[in-house]
């Protein structure tokens, strides 16, 4: 009977600690996605260098990718002008080293000067470098009116 106990306490164990576990790195993941946030509203080119992994894929919802200098250039230049961002409804996934996250991003922009709105929804994908997790892929769609 003691044997049978102290399996399940270590079972509880282990199912409590894989838990705690994901939440750490859904906490840390939801850090990276505001990091990443703050980083295109400021357009810090060292910023945005930091969240983004050398092989990013960066799809726009016109259809344009990216690769992570073009990403870094267009926001740091001001090409592409986050104003403010607000993102809703963001649910993460955490499988290992990899992330899922999706979010409704509304924003106001201001690219060349002219000032506009945008409403997407948005994927992203990360993955966890070292202790740091990057972008490794983003693709945004259009909302359906």
């Amino acid at each position: 009977m003691r044997i049978k106990l102290m399996s399940l306490l270590v079972i509880v164990n282990l199912i409590t600690m894989t838990a705690l576990a994901q939440s750490k790195d859904e906490t840390a993941v939801a850090a990276a996605v505001e990091s990443l946030k703050q980083a295109m509203i400021s357009g810090e080119r060292a910023a945005l260098e930091k969240v983004a992994d050398e092989k990013l894929s960066y799809g726009h919802s016109s259809g344009k990718i990216e690769d992570k200098a073009a990403f870094v250039e267009a926001i740091a230049s001001g090409k592409s002008d986050f104003v403010s961002i607000d993102l809703t409804e963001q649910t993460i996934s955490v499988s290992g080293d990899v992330a899922i996250v999706r979010h409704k991003l509304s924003a106001a922009t201001n690219d060349g000067g002219n000032p506009g709105t945008v409403k997407l929804d948005i994927l992203t994908i990360w993955k966890k470098s070292g202790k740091e997790w990057k972008l490794i892929a983003r693709q945004a769609v259009k909302l359906a009116v």
